[in-house]
């Protein structure tokens, strides 16, 4: 072939080009379309994706589709081979599967599997179906699925506490954090509702129902948001990956990360509130740090700090315990690992030396984490 070429003969096609330039993957890529209620379009989305994929050539089939009785999915799905599923008999009912193995033996580019967190019937070779697709990610299979933002484990119990419905299927967090590549399919509430009331999510004698129920307006507006702010930190998870691998610089950030740095002293209180009120306002995540170890304080000092902590951990902060050779080297590291974007610092009416070695460590925090902002704030001198 060289030979040939060397004489004449035609270049390399781009397919020709991408299999000698293109490592071999050691997974399959695994994308999630997300969304806030049933009918926002997540299956008619990943469906269409599929479609596209097909008609470049790639290898898709379909390893399961729930399609509801939805003319528009059953339309798309008709387009896209399907693979068998696996008849398994529970208690006198034949249920139907998706079949992991026949799928692994086939080997596609990619396929897609809908409703990620159900539940397999028993006897199925995995208890989940979030099982069943790690198994095809392993063989370096691409995955396209679809889950609701109430699936997520961690989302379960704010959801119910939101709609009164209780969650009994969900995804672990950590599967969420697996994929590749989050997509939402949105949807404004209204328009969601007319689609309701039009029957194209429900059949007519449900809808009416489902509207005041699960499908109210409010309940839609928090679900949505919800969705968006776990889109929101799956892009900036990808982008975190995607930094530490390109080695770019730490200034770069796409949501708001605030840690407060506390002490042992019981006004150490003003300043976690100060930081919730911050991080509430601006949408962000909210760290409390301690530098040091309760093993270092005295008996008084170690049951201060854990009234901080719990006082911390009830505004719903994320309370680490660092460790450097002083305080602003601790900071500043955890600072640039986690992309904090804003630092709140308490301080007391110190004098001379003291407030000397204050503001030398300020110093040195803005030295070791340039991008990073930090406030100072009045604390209670007790």
């Amino acid at each position: 072939m060289a030979a040939q070429r060397e004489q004449g003969a035609p270049a390399k096609t781009p397919e020709e080009w991408l299999e000698q330039t293109t490592e071999e993957k050691s997974t399959g890529i695994f994308k999630v379309f997300l969304g806030y209620a049933p009918g926002v379009g997540k299956t008619y989305n990943m469906l269409s994706e599929a479609l596209r994929r097909a008609s470049r050539g790639e290898d898709v089939v379909a390893g399961i589709i729930e399609n509801h009785g939805r003319k528009g999915i059953i339309d798309l799905s008709g387009q896209i081979p399907c693979l068998p599923l696996r008849p398994l008999e529970y208690k006198g009912t034949v249920f139907h599967e998706m079949d992991v193995d026949a799928i692994v033996q086939r080997k596609p580019a990619v396929v897609l599997v809908d409703e990620l967190a159900h539940t397999n019937i028993t006897g199925s070779k995995h208890r989940k179906r979030y099982e069943d697709v790690l198994e095809i990610l392993a063989a370096k299979i691409d995955v396209l699925t679809t889950v609701n933002i109430q699936h997520i484990e961690s989302l379960g119990p704010t959801v119910q506490s939101i709609t009164g419905i209780p969650i009994r299927e969900t995804v672990p967090d950590w599967v969420m954090e697996r994929a590749d590549q989050v997509v939402m399919a949105d949807l404004t509430p209204e328009a969601l509702q007319t689609r309701m009331r039009r029957g194209d999510i429900y059949p007519q004698d449900r809808v009416e129902r489902a509207l005041t129920n699960f499908f109210r307006r409010g309940n839609l507006m928090a679900l949505r948001e919800l969705a968006l702010r776990q889109v929101t930190r799956a892009v900036d998870r990808n982008l975190d990956a995607y930094l530490r691998r390109k080695r770019f610089g730490d200034h770069w950030q796409v949501q708001e990360r605030v840690a407060v740095c506390i002490s042992a002293s019981p006004s150490a209180q003003q300043l976690i509130a100060r930081g919730a009120r911050i991080a509430e306002g601006i949408d962000a995540e909210l760290f409390v740090v301690h530098v040091g170890s309760e093993a270092e304080l005295e008996p008084e000092e170690r049951r201060s700090l854990q009234a901080n902590i719990r006082f911390a951990e009830n505004l719903s902060a994320q309370v680490l315990f660092l460790k450097g050779k002083t305080v602003a080297s601790a900071l500043a590291a955890f600072a640039q690992e986690k992309r904090i974007t804003q630092i709140l610092l308490g301080r007391k009416s110190v004098h001379g030396f003291k407030k000397y070695l204050y503001y030398s460590a300020i110093q040195r925090l803005l030295k070791g984490a340039p991008q990073v902002d930090v406030h100072i704030i009045t604390q209670d001198a007790r």
